[in-house]
């Protein structure tokens, strides 16, 4: 199944951003590169990324930033899951 949304290029941007970021946290880091993996492509979030964007959105532990990477890469999921 192909994904018809696409991350958008300003997340994009701060998502290579946070890849180069000595200071971003794993989980930033797993979901920048997620999101740029589906940037300008028709992939779509696999089972195991799309439960820990999920935990991610259900926690208040993490910051706007990171919540907005996890958003992108849940809408970016398989809806029939």
């Amino acid at each position: 199944m192909t994904n018809s949304k696409q991350s958008s290029s300003k997340l994009a941007s701060q998502a290579s951003s946070i890849l180069s970021d000595k200071n971003a946290s794993q989980i930033q880091k797993s979901l920048a590169g997620s999101v740029l993996s589906q940037t300008k492509t028709t992939h779509q979030t696999g089972v195991e990324m799309e439960s820990k964007a999920s935990s991610v959105m259900k926690s208040d532990k993490y910051s706007e930033q990171t919540k907005s990477l996890a958003a992108s890469v849940l809408s970016q999921s398989n809806k029939a899951r």
